[in-house]
């Protein structure tokens, strides 16, 4: 009996003492990544973590089943029109001007009133485009017809002084409308439109609005480029999968706004695990810790190189911003200015094109390039994680948006 009992706890000392070999193995590989950039034996883990992963192979994938649009176009019979005019511009990116503009055709024909083309608006007092510097104004025009009536300017004879300032939240309902806004449309004939944004709200509602169809069309079918934007956009693209002819031309775009991580939206639980926001760091271990290895081109948003990003490209020495690969001509014509639109919006379509995109900061951004990654079947969207062990694959991270099916594009696309 006494031998017996030896033999036992013989075993279960055994048993403990491969448990804590293979922790202090697993911590050995992780804990010393996570001190990479910026350590004296930086080149000494990065070896041996390219030699524990040279077997996993990067999580490409190719795009999702085609998608369809479902929605279907009204019919502008539909609604009484009246004689008053909804004005309103378009703010703070493109990641916006997909919000505000589906908001402001949804009020527009609901009220059967006429839709004044917006003008573009940028964060500094007296930063004011025409909407055509950006978007296709016949491509606009041409969506709008039947839905909603859409005129390029405000008649002389309405001074623009005395139209009523009304804000609604973005993702209107037909509800608010005809509680908040008809009233005081009624009341003065005319307003000024602005989206008020207390929440991101981007997610699939339960039952269907008679208004749906509507903001579908607008967010995902009345916004294009300009021929010369879109021309910009392409040609950045191409040079991004030039760079990255040994993934297959296949690159990475990481929402990584330095300016960002300091805001309110970063500010969460002191938990890693719920973490908000990720630095380049983390965003550089995350990357390799699911299998991209150091060849892979990683696409990063922000106006300029800034000096947080050197320890992911310490891991991804292709990890490169808008400037490094565009011409000059066309880094003088649309990044040397004190205008950041056109920096927003290359960032913007960028990510809605690249073969993978990661948001390492929370909000609009994210919300509205899934929705067009989505509706063009581009579902490789992974949101970041601190990883602490090995029994984890990139699907894992994969955005709830894809794998819950519960963004609002899938209310749009079948």
């Amino acid at each position: 009996m006494g031998a017996d009992l030896k033999q036992v706890v013989a075993a279960v000392l055994t048993l403990a003492m491969f448990v804590m070999l293979a922790n202090m193995i697993k911590r050995d590989h992780f804990d010393a990544e996570e001190a990479l950039p910026g350590t004296e034996n930086a080149n000494f883990v990065r070896a041996k973590l390219d030699s524990y992963l040279k077997n996993r192979a990067a999580p490409w994938k190719g795009d999702a089943d085609k998608l369809k649009p479902c929605w279907l176009k009204p019919f502008e019979d539909d609604v009484e029109q009246t004689k008053g005019f909804v004005i309103f511009s378009l703010t703070n990116g493109p990641e916006y001007h997909i919000s505000q503009i589906a908001d402001a055709v949804v009020v527009a024909r609901y009220l059967g009133a006429k839709l004044v083309l917006p003008d573009i608006r940028g964060t500094q007092p007296g930063d004011k485009r025409n909407f055509e510097e950006i978007y296709d104004v016949d491509a606009f025009m041409k969506s709008m017809d039947g839905v909603v009536r859409v005129v390029k300017d405000l008649p002389d004879y309405i001074s623009s002084r005395n139209i009523a300032a009304v804000k609604v939240p973005n993702r209107v309902t037909e509800d608010y409308i005809a509680a908040r806004v008809q009233p005081i449309y009624r009341s003065k004939g005319n307003i000024r439109l602005a989206t008020n944004f207390p929440s991101i709200n981007m997610r699939k509602g339960g039952k269907k609005g008679n208004s749906d169809s509507v903001a579908c069309l607008a967010m995902f079918g009345s916004l294009e480029l300009r021929p010369q934007i879109r021309e910009l956009i392409k040609s950045t693209v191409e040079s991004l999968r030039t760079l990255s002819q040994k993934s297959d031309g296949r690159f990475v775009a990481v929402d990584l706004r330095v300016d960002m991580l300091d805001g309110k939206g970063c500010e969460g639980s002191n938990d890693k695990q719920e973490k908000n926001c990720f630095n380049a760091q983390e965003i550089a271990v995350f990357l390799r810790k699911i299998g991209f290895d150091k060849d892979t081109t990683v696409y990063v948003t922000g106006s300029r190189w800034d000096s947080s990003l050197d320890s992911l490209k310490d891991l991804f020495p292709k990890t490169v911003t808008k400037d490094a690969v565009m011409s000059e001509e066309k880094r003088s014509k649309y990044l040397d200015s004190e205008s950041s639109e056109f920096e927003k919006v290359i960032d913007f379509y960028i990510s809605t094109e690249s073969d993978v995109f990661v948001p390492a900061v929370p909000g609009l951004l994210y919300a509205n390039v899934a929705g067009k990654r989505i509706g063009s079947s581009k579902t490789q969207i992974f949101l970041p994680a601190v990883i602490s062990d090995l029994s984890y694959s990139a699907t894992d991270f994969l955005s709830p948006y894809v794998y819950k099916k519960n963004h609002f594009a899938y209310s749009c696309y079948c």
